[in-house]
């Protein structure tokens, strides 16, 4: 039975079950009169979903748009895509306080001022290790290492019981900048009582524990100063520590650091105001790069992940304007695939190494550490905080359920749940007592669509078997007014006996037209889908396969 202060509760709109698209709800009160806090407002990438002109994937936010009311802010545990993605688009859904620390909330409004026509958020920024209020939220930010500067899990304190949502994190006491993850305060909350710890779970598979940034460090060193020509090196431009890592590299090697990629530029941008880059030589631009000998340069590029558009992809396929590779040149791959990118990723190796450059990746050297725990440092988490009971988040459902099957042995209670369940946290042990709505957002073009919407659907179908496009004109005795009009789009030209299918399409509409009753050629939407049926079977039949067909009837 619920208290005085009601319950608190917890619903994941994305993150759980999935990787990416992070977004939280935690809720506190009765049912009838809740207060809403939100924990992160990710994106998910369309590449490997095949849903063909969508890049971006957003967490539906229905539910909490129709609470808003009662919702209290946004709070950010880190400025990756996965959890800060989202917020341009989701923001004015919601118009509520956001906080964030230095860095993200600047990285957060570089964003905003790259993308024209985006909303002006008003952002509070809090500072590392700091407590606050969010409505009757009393939030405490813990630092964790990570692979991007000021990554956060939160103690969320209420009035009914206590809850540690990790965000992100790792165990690294050597990392290259920024505070390695809070034991202290984690140990002294433990102390104090944790009711639910919320923990990420995406290497729950891998046993040991994630090695250090400062190890990836001396690898790079290594390479750069042993490369004889131009070194490359692509990795996610918001791991500033490995930013920082080629750039102390390339000064013991007498080199230096150009920036090739946009998103490059505006992370170290960023990392420079808020110090992050403090002490680290200046950068040159790609203007620079031809001017340089061979082996003192070395190129900080995007397209670690194989994007079309990046730097990398468009130097693998010899289509940079200023930036070329060259036979004996080195390109470092200091990243990990994300699932789905595997192809994308291979066919710009492939063109390096068609062109004569040495690839270098993790499968040979140690370039790239995660930035998630395995199973030993989720141990230590446990060990610290000592939660009564775990919810397994981020991840896929090996990974929730490997990490569930690791606190069990732990001695800790565990509930598993999925998106949109609404699971109570307290009073009493975490248990799903409701669903609420959570779907997915498409980002086509400027245009949120949802996913079920026919756009997708339609879209697919048109890439699978094309379109034919039929125009008539009726005169008003419901006769043809002139020769229809005929468009094949996506289909192939010929059958196999090699007769047009163009013709027969034709053919097809002349055939139809005249079966028809005399009465039924003065409707033209009779006539128009009797025409689209008999197009779409003559072109069936022909082909194998059923193309859309769109027929316009003008009466004259």
């Amino acid at each position: 039975m619920a208290g005085p202060h009601g319950e608190l509760v917890f619903a994941p709109l994305g993150g759980v079950g999935e990787i990416g698209m992070n977004l939280s709800i935690y809720g506190l009160g009765d049912e009838r009169n809740r207060k809403w806090l939100i924990v992160d407002v990710g994106v998910s990438f369309a590449q490997e979903e095949n849903l063909p002109g969508i890049d971006l994937i957003l967490p539906d936010i229905s539910y909490i748009v129709e609470q808003r009311r009662n919702l209290a802010g946004i709070v950010l545990t880190h400025a990756h895509e996965d959890h800060f993605g989202a917020v341009l688009d989701l923001w004015p859904r919601l118009k509520v306080p956001i906080y964030a620390t230095p860095f993200t909330a600047a990285l957060l409004i570089a964003k905003r001022l790259s993308e024209p026509g985006a909303p002006d958020i008003p952002i509070n920024v809090v500072p590392l290790g700091s407590r606050f209020n969010v409505g009757p939220f009393d939030i405490e930010l813990v630092s964790v290492a990570h692979s991007i500067p000021e990554s956060n899990a939160l103690i969320i304190r209420t009035p009914v019981g206590n809850v540690l949502h990790t965000g992100d994190w790792k165990i690294d006491p050597t990392p290259v900048l920024g505070l390695p993850t809070d034991e202290a305060k984690l140990r002294a909350f433990g102390d104090e009582g944790c009711l639910v710890l919320l923990g990420d779970s995406t290497n729950a598979v891998r046993e040991g524990r994630s090695p250090s940034e400062a190890d990836v460090a001396k690898t790079i060193t290594g390479l750069i100063m042993s490369a004889p020509a131009r070194v490359a090196v692509t990795t996610f431009a918001s791991n500033v520590a490995r930013l920082r890592a080629v750039a102390d590299a390339a000064r013991l090697a007498e080199r230096e650091v150009v920036v090739v990629g946009r998103a490059m530029e505006r992370v170290v941008q960023v990392a420079r105001e808020t110090g992050y880059l403090d002490g680290v030589q200046d950068f040159r631009g790609m203007d620079v790069y031809g001017h340089l000998p061979s082996e003192r340069v070395v190129a900080l590029c995007t397209g670690s992940q194989g994007e079309p558009r990046a730097a990398l992809s468009r130097i693998a396929q010899d289509e940079h304007p200023e930036v070329t590779l060259a036979r004996g040149d080195r390109v470092i791959f200091s990243s990990r695939p994300i699932p789905g990118n595997e192809k994308a990723i291979g066919r710009v190796i492939n063109g390096l190494i068609d062109q004569g450059i040495e690839v270098i990746t993790d499968r040979t050297h140690l370039v790239h550490v995660s930035g998630h725990p395995r199973r030993a440092e989720l141990e230590d988490m446990i060990s610290w905080v000592r939660p009564k009971s775990l919810i397994p988040v981020h991840g896929e459902a090996l990974h929730l359920s490997e990490h569930a099957a690791l606190a069990r042995r732990c001695g800790v209670n565990v509930l598993t749940c999925r998106n949109g369940d609404l699971v109570q946290l307290a009073p009493g042990a975490p248990t799903i007592i409701d669903e609420v709505p959570a779907g997915r957002l498409y980002k086509d073009g400027k245009i949120l669509v949802t996913a079920e919407a026919r756009t997708i659907a339609d879209r697919k179908r048109l890439s699978f078997a094309g379109i034919v496009t039929v125009a008539l004109a009726l005169n008003d005795k419901g006769q043809l007014a002139g020769d229809p009009e005929i468009e094949l789009i996506g289909i192939p030209e010929k059958n196999v006996a090699g007769e047009l299918l163009g013709d027969i399409a034709y053919d097809a509409v002349l055939q139809t037209f005249e079966s028809l009753p005399k009465q039924r050629r003065r409707d033209a939407d009779s006539v128009a889908e009797a025409v689209r049926r008999g197009v779409r079977a003559a072109i069936a039949s022909h082909w194998g396969k059923k193309p859309i067909c769109h027929v316009l009837v003008i009466e004259v």
